[in-house]
């Protein structure tokens, strides 16, 4: 007779690991797996949507699903048990009937989340090229069968099965925003992925309902944040949006920071025409070929620059031990509008990258912003970070600080404007920068130091040589 003993140990309980430095809980957005199905050691089983990033979380044992526990748009803390695997499937019906039923358990039942941090699996955090997804073994023959058809309606002729249409996670998210099901969307990405065009195309009305609309260019970008509900009902005053993920997080943060960092801010206006002059010449330098180049990065190296003088600037408060933390090494963030919301990667010891580099890493920070591929890791460990409010047109701003750094620098607009040069009024580029710093470790002096720095790189970019 199969005791309770033997039942439990055949059924191994998978919980949601901390996929991030911090983090408490998470959505799970998609299960690419169903009870019934064979999983293998390294599969991945779903995706889920921390306050920073989404991820796909591969199981760690071989096994049959036996029960999924939450369903997905559900947020679930780390340490709950998220799918139950047997491990012995074939090994009696009586063990069977001794597992627990599948049945979502009461709160008070819920697992303790372990103490510490979770070991994080292999595969996150790597980069999307470098992972393959292991084929579900024992797939259904009927979810074949459907996935052929469907590769012949899209135009591609006899497909191979696949376990789910092909996109990236931010493509995803869209389609789950707009309620479109990705299994009914003709790719026309490379390879048969799914592309946010192909979403939108698919969002549209119907030809029979409405003239159809002009293609939808390749440049539209992504639904605000705010689009994480229907379309508001034709008539209603209000719409609710639920507050989570990264929203959440941001306003937390926000919060935070506003109302624990007592914020200072400076301003100053300074001419960049000679800037712009270098970026132009720049551009045409075969040293940096292949590399983006735009005034943020000769901003980026003027700020590092300023650091290097002021090192001062670049620490934090340790509120629990009363201490001033300087920080010896520079890990740049740039603020990026994602489609998920405001996220702040980083550059790690940027303070060590020639401008070469630097453009590198700049452009490949953007880009994979862009793209939702943004790991956890890339955003942690910041310790001062840059604001380019000017590509909205925004002269500038107040920025609040990134929680746990010191200082924080907005870029505004750079604008054609009469400037008063070697006593003549001429048109020249100029733009204003504004540096919010923490007044309980950064006191006036020092602060204004670091800009006036800054601005007289700018201003003068030679310095960049006589300085650094």
């Amino acid at each position: 007779m199969t005791t309770m003993t033997e039942a439990s140990a055949r059924f191994r309980e998978f919980k949601m690991p901390d996929v991030g430095e911090g983090l408490t809980e998470a959505e799970i957005l998609k299960w690419y797996v169903q009870p019934g199905d064979t999983v293998t050691d390294g599969q991945v089983v779903c995706e889920v949507e921390t306050a920073k990033a989404a991820v796909e979380l591969p199981i760690p044992f071989d096994g049959v699903v036996h029960e999924l526990r939450f369903a997905e748009g559900t947020t679930v803390d780390v340490g709950q048990v998220i799918i139950a695997v047997d491990v012995a499937p074939g090994s009696g019906d009586a063990a069977a009937q001794a597992a627990p039923a599948p049945a979502e358990p009461e709160p008070a039942a819920e697992p303790e989340a372990p103490k510490g941090r979770q070991p994080v699996l292999v595969g996150y955090g790597v980069a999307e090229s470098s992972t393959k997804r292991r084929a579900r073994k024992g797939a259904e023959q009927p979810a074949a069968a459907a996935a052929a058809i469907q590769g012949e309606l899209n135009g591609r002729g006899p497909a191979v099965p696949e376990s789910r249409p092909l996109a990236k996670p931010p493509v995803r998210k869209l389609a789950k925003d707009l309620g479109i099901d990705l299994a009914t969307v003709v790719p026309t990405g490379e390879g048969g992925i799914i592309t946010r065009e192909d979403v939108h195309a698919a969002a549209m009305p119907a030809p029979a309902q409405a003239p159809a609309p002009a293609p939808v260019p390749a440049t539209v970008p992504e639904p605000a944040v705010t689009a994480t509900v229907p379309a508001a009902v034709p008539g209603a005053r209000e719409t609710r949006v639920p507050v989570k993920g990264v929203r959440k997080a941001i306003a937390q943060a926000m919060v935070g920071s506003a109302f624990t960092a007592p914020h200072v801010t400076e301003f100053v206006t300074v001419d960049v025409t000679r800037t712009m002059k270098l970026v132009a010449e720049l551009k045409d330098d075969k040293d940096m070929a292949g590399v983006r180049v735009n005034p943020l990065l000769i901003i980026a190296k003027a700020l590092l620059v300023a650091i290097k003088r002021n090192p001062e600037i670049n620490a934090a408060w340790d509120e629990a031990n009363q201490e001033i933390v300087q920080k010896h090494y520079v890990n740049l963030g740039i603020a990026a509008a994602t489609p998920r919301g405001l996220i702040v990667p980083n550059i790690k010891d940027a303070q060590d990258k020639t401008l070469p580099q630097l453009a590198a890493a700049l452009g490949e920070l953007v880009a994979t912003a862009r793209e939702g591929r943004t790991s956890p890791a890339a955003m942690a460990g910041g310790t001062v970070t840059i604001t380019n409010v000017g590509v909205f047109g925004v002269d500038t701003g107040t920025p609040i600080l990134n929680p746990g750094e010191s200082a924080i620098l907005a870029v505004g607009a750079i604008k054609l404007q009469p400037w008063v040069h070697k006593g003549k009024v001429k048109p020249r580029q100029v733009t204003t920068l504004a540096l919010s710093f923490d007044h309980r470790l950064i006191d006036g002096e020092l602060g204004s130091k670091v800009l006036a720095d800054v601005a007289a790189i700018l201003e003068q970019p030679k310095r960049l040589i006589t300085w650094a």
